[in-house]
């Protein structure tokens, strides 16, 4: 079967294209999707059979190779920004708790609480 990506997708209007690896576009209609996806994101790897229409090369039969990503991946931040908040988290727990942690005593519980919820923050940026 043959390979390749979406190109685009309107869910509304049915319809789209993928780029098939061997070259060229094909048409895909609602139809062809597996059964309960309801649309195909730009990007996305699918194999599909394919039929020469009086319009041109439609594809028939998606299966999705690279599952669509989750609205939390979608929504994740950038590595470079990323990268800059853990610098800064660095920072303030340099600054503010290792100080204490020095002199053997644990840091005031307000600053402790706002510092663990960066910490945590930052672990589920990671976690994505």
């Amino acid at each position: 079967m043959p390979t390749g990506r979406v190109k685009w997708y309107e869910k509304e209007k049915g319809f789209g294209f993928l780029t098939s690896d061997d070259g060229g576009d094909v048409f895909v209609h609602k139809a062809a999707l597996p059964a309960g996806v309801e649309e195909l994101r730009s990007g996305q790897r699918v194999e599909f059979g394919i039929v020469d229409s009086r319009k041109g090369a439609q594809a028939l039969s998606i299966k999705l190779i690279d599952p669509p990503p989750s609205l939390r991946e979608l929504r994740r931040r950038p590595a470079e920004e990323l990268h800059g908040l853990i610098e800064d988290m660095i920072k303030v727990l340099e600054a503010k708790i290792m100080p204490d942690l020095r002199r053997g005593r644990f840091p005031d519980k307000r600053v402790a609480h706002q510092v663990a919820q960066a910490v945590h923050a930052v672990a589920r940026e990671l976690e994505v």
